[in-house]
């Protein structure tokens, strides 16, 4: 397969299918069409981001999946966020995250920071 830049669905459905073939004859990946796979791989990755980008969550709505996780309650917020009313008008988006609860959730909730100042 000759390798470049993917323009079409077809073309982009071809380089999918060959990427297949490929894993299933487990090639090596320092050999030469180990190599090629690579390049096959970034050129897919491009065309994916292109046209079928992944949105960025909303970091609020984040925050929110992380505490159900844990099985927090907007109480045990109380004190590391602020006043309940604060963290009330927080998590209902009336008041801003700002940077050092971002960076306090990031540390406490492991919440990518890419999420959170998005």
């Amino acid at each position: 397969m000759e390798l470049k830049i993917i323009k079409t669905k077809k073309q982009y459905q071809e380089y999918l299918d060959w990427v297949d073939e490929q894993f299933d004859h487990r090639i090596k990946p320092g050999s030469p069409e180990g190599e090629k796979v690579q390049v096959a791989l970034l050129l897919i990755k491009q065309y994916e981001d292109v046209h079928y980008p992944v949105p960025v969550p909303d970091p609020i709505e984040v925050i929110k999946l992380k505490m159900q996780d844990l099985g927090l309650k907007n109480k045990d917020l109380v004190g590391k966020v602020g006043s309940k009313g604060y963290v009330s008008a927080l998590l209902n988006k009336r008041k801003p995250l700002t940077l050092e609860l971002a960076k306090l959730f990031h540390r406490e909730f492991s919440i990518p920071a890419e999420v959170l100042l998005a």
